[in-house]
């Protein structure tokens, strides 16, 4: 695993080509544009931890860019957690680009962003994630710099759990936690750009940390992922997320996500 790493880092920071700012685990300061409708299907494979079998969960998605500003999404989760395949629940998000910086072959963007979001499943984990698994929110800012050959984007955020409908949040957990994350992306192909038609090769890294406000717990993920972007419209994120670390209690922390995307341009 370090030494697959390694390479992906070399790969990343040594390549002579132009970056890229759309990763695969977080979301960039640079919103979508205006008056365009992107439907995502996120299908993410985590291997239990502390039994046998894989949690699976499907998550469809729509985003609308309301102005160059201004972006809204909406989610709905899905797993098999439950016997079978259950809906159990959805979210929404938006995100505000509050600074825009632009400059010759680089530019730094500043956002602010919100998600709420409604769980039915039961709690299984002192990790809070607001995305598939409790029902709370989440707010917090994202910082975003192009330099020429390289997209560096981080996130701090806020974020609080709450009752998942009929189960209680425990008395012993933390419900809240502060969220950080630390994403570097790089197009490695084409090397030169002929037509809007050209596959778009992507490689990414990224870092995803929580810690615990109550008690202190905290864990560390890396995240490799690889993207593909056809004729401007459609993408394949393929992403393998490993914990490095962790203090808490975690039911799934490894596992892969794929994500497809389509893009429908001058919606209204």
């Amino acid at each position: 695993m370090k030494k697959a790493i390694i390479i992906l880092m070399i790969f990343i920071f040594g390549s002579k080509v132009e970056a890229q700012e759309l990763y695969v685990f977080t979301e960039p300061a640079s919103n979508i544009p205006a008056n365009l409708l992107s439907a995502r299907l996120m299908s993410s494979f985590y291997k239990e931890k502390f039994e046998s079998g894989t949690n699976i969960h499907f998550m469809p998605e729509v985003r609308y860019g309301i102005s160059s500003k201004l972006m809204v999404q909406a989610q709905a989760y899905i797993s098999n957690r439950e016997t079978g395949y259950v809906s159990e629940g959805g979210g929404i998000y938006a995100q505000y680009k509050f600074l825009n910086n632009d400059e010759v072959k680089k530019h730094f963007r500043m956002a602010a962003y919100g998600r709420m979001s409604y769980n039915n499943s039961d709690i299984h984990q002192e990790e809070i994630e607001t995305v598939g698994h409790n029902s709370g929110f989440e707010g917090g800012i994202i910082a975003t710099q192009l330099l020429h050959k390289v997209a560096l984007s981080s996130s701090l955020s806020f974020e609080q759990a709450m009752n998942n409908s009929s189960y209680e949040f425990p008395d012993e957990w933390s419900s809240s936690a502060m969220n950080y994350t630390f994403s570097v992306g790089k197009l490695m192909l084409p090397k030169k750009y002929t037509s809007y038609d050209q596959t778009n090769f992507n490689l990414m890294l990224e870092f995803l940390g929580q810690r615990l406000n109550e008690n202190g717990k905290s864990y560390l993920d890396i995240a490799p992922s690889v993207q593909f972007i056809i004729k401007s419209r459609a993408r394949i994120d393929l992403g393998y997320r490993h914990e490095l670390y962790s203090e808490m209690l975690r039911t799934a922390p490894n596992g892969f996500v794929v994500r497809f995307e389509y893009n429908f341009y001058n919606v209204l």
